[in-house]
């Protein structure tokens, strides 16, 4: 008898002391005072996330109002890990500098001009410095260093229609935007916002929208309106490479 490889599952729990024990930790805060009824109310909270049993082993007042609680107890959930399906690498080549800079003066025949920025109140410029600026990231040359690149680096807390404003007096080809706050969801409404002033200002002649930031991983580019989002740990090369695939798309390394 045949044994379709779709009915196969494999079955797994957290790893806590000992392989299969499902126990798992986690913290959050509750607007209780510290106390014995905080702590009760804290342990009902890991009930119905699926712990059970569970502990309370650390417990800190945050104010008269507050309470910081981290919990350790089992998980009752189970996760079918080859029912997981998920995009496997990236859809197009890891280019060298020289690669990129070849691509831009054979399809583009001029300087591909990128602006960049962090958006809204955002002052924490780590992200898109290290993505656009000389210097780098993880042994890499930024965009800067690309000769075939014009970087505008507008740096933080830039306006959204201060952004399109540069992005359209610069006729510029991308727009990459880091968003690392994420309290309330900032990063999401400024993304969406961004999106949706380029589109009113430039319709379908818009720029290339690239979002990166730490806490996107819930959303997808259709959901926000952009064209790609990358996540912690992008590299220069991997955005230079990525331009280049949704900007000349005709270009081949081969």
């Amino acid at each position: 008898m045949t044994i379709s490889t779709e009915t196969i599952k494999q079955i797994i729990r957290p790893y806590g002391d000992t392989t299969g024990d499902a126990m798992v930790q986690v913290s959050f805060t509750l607007p209780v005072p510290h106390g014995s009824r905080a702590a009760a109310a804290a342990l009902q909270l890991a009930g119905k996330m699926g712990l059970d049993p569970a502990s309370v082993v650390h417990s800190k007042a945050m104010g008269p109002d507050f309470t910081f609680f981290i919990v350790y107890g089992k998980a009752t959930h189970l996760i079918d890990y080859a029912g997981i399906s998920v995009p496997e690498g990236r859809e197009y080549p890891l280019l060298t500098p020289q690669q990129v800079n070849l691509a831009i003066r054979t399809v583009l025949g001029r300087e591909l001009v990128v602006v960049g920025a962090c958006i809204g109140t955002d002052a924490h410029t780590v992200g898109i410095d290290a993505i656009l600026n000389v210097k780098g990231f993880a042994g890499e040359k930024g965009l800067e260093y690309y000769r075939e690149i014009q970087v505008h680096n507008l740096g933080a807390q830039v306006e959204v229609s201060e952004l399109v404003a540069r992005a359209k007096a610069c006729d510029a080809d991308a727009v990459l935007v880091s968003q690392v706050v994420t309290q309330k969801s900032a990063h999401l409404h400024n993304t969406k916002q961004m999106a949706a002033a380029f589109a009113e200002a430039c319709g379908l002649g818009r720029p290339l929208l690239v979002i990166g930031g730490p806490r996107f991983d819930t959303v997808t580019p259709s959901d926000l309106g952009v064209d790609r989002i990358f996540g912690k740990g992008t590299t220069p090369g991997e955005v230079a490479s990525y331009l280049v695939h949704a900007l000349l798309p005709t270009w081949s390394p081969s």
